[in-house]
């Protein structure tokens, strides 16, 4: 084989294989597990928490989640909304601080939700619905531990909290916001104009958070799609350069 051949080759394999690398990086990235919407007014009431779980595995199937709820901004009135295929178990704690309402003191909150009997396989996802009575008031986050349990017995532990000046975990807790509340939002966290059960509107607020964040998901696996292209571009093009080269050094 001549040299320009072999420079050929290793120029295309070059480009491929960053390209893959690239693509994988970008599917990788949609394998967390999220809660939707992102965030909601601190002490909203009567809204839906949207778990959702993807399956990250190629030849096994999600077969058990548990999400656990923190206990020292705990979030009241938990109901889990029944799911085809799904069995819920539900795990209370006693709470170091009880949390005073308007309807008395809480002593007790839903710390840990267990999904099994289902499946979720290759390429799919699974939403769980976790409706509220209140979320607290006197924090600005809520970090949702998760652990994803597979078929072949592999535990993914989503788990880890984002840090400042830190690279992005890699297996990071699905996370809520919690914003201050506009004079414009009602208690449920979404506007006073929404019509309908603060249910309803809370359901349909999380449908649109997912979009915007599968819309920002969208744009960064284009960028690197992208990215993956122009480095293959380079490597055809020095390629090309190279073969050039050898032709003028035969002619001379």
């Amino acid at each position: 084989m001549s040299p320009i051949r072999t420079t050929l080759r290793r120029a295309g394999l070059v480009a491929a294989l960053t390209t893959a690398g690239v693509l994988a990086a970008a599917g990788a990235a949609f394998a967390h597990v999220t809660v939707h919407p992102e965030t909601y007014a601190r002490g909203a009431t009567d809204g839906v928490l949207t778990f959702r779980v993807p399956n990250e595995e190629d030849t096994a199937s999600t077969t058990k989640v548990q999400v656990f709820l923190p206990t020292d901004h705990p979030v009241l009135g938990v109901l889990v909304t029944p799911q085809e295929g799904w069995t819920a178990q539900v795990t209370t704690t006693k709470l170091k601080t009880p949390v005073k309402t308007d309807d008395g003191t809480i002593t007790e909150a839903v710390s840990e939700i267990t999904w099994t009997g289902g499946r979720i396989r290759h390429g799919q996802y699974q939403d769980f619905n976790v409706a509220f009575g209140q979320l607290p008031d006197d924090t600005d986050q809520l970090s949702f531990k998760t652990l994803q349990t597979y078929s072949d017995g592999n535990v993914v532990r989503w788990i880890e909290e984002a840090k400042k000046g830190a690279d992005a975990p890699e297996n990071p807790a699905p996370v809520l916001t919690l914003t201050a509340q506009d004079a414009g939002k009602g208690s449920d966290g979404t506007s006073d104009s929404a019509s309908g059960p603060a249910s309803s509107s809370s359901s349909s607020s999380a449908p649109a958070a997912a979009a915007d964040s599968t819309s920002s998901s969208d744009s960064t696996a284009r960028g690197l799609g992208i990215a993956g292209l122009v480095v293959g571009v380079l490597g055809l093009a020095a390629a090309g350069y190279t073969l050039a080269r050898g032709r003028g050094a035969r002619s001379e």
